[in-house]
């Protein structure tokens, strides 16, 4: 698991992005890879899968 930070989630069109803290890389979220809701600065831990355009954030829940 990655440990970062929501940098953007728009709930009403479903997706986001994230920033893994250790790289500073961003990745893109969408709804249905969230565990928990999330919002804006919540830190967080997520996976990485292939997606269309790239790795996409999957498994994103809340960091403990």
């Amino acid at each position: 698991m990655k440990e970062g930070t929501v940098k953007f989630f728009n709930e009403a069109k479903g997706f986001g992005f994230v920033r893994e803290t250790a790289t500073g890389q961003e990745y893109f979220v969408h709804a249905t890879g969230l565990i928990d809701k999330v919002r804006e600065n919540d830190a967080i831990t997520f996976d990485l899968k292939e997606g269309r355009k790239g790795l996409n954030a999957v498994d994103v829940k809340l960091a403990k």
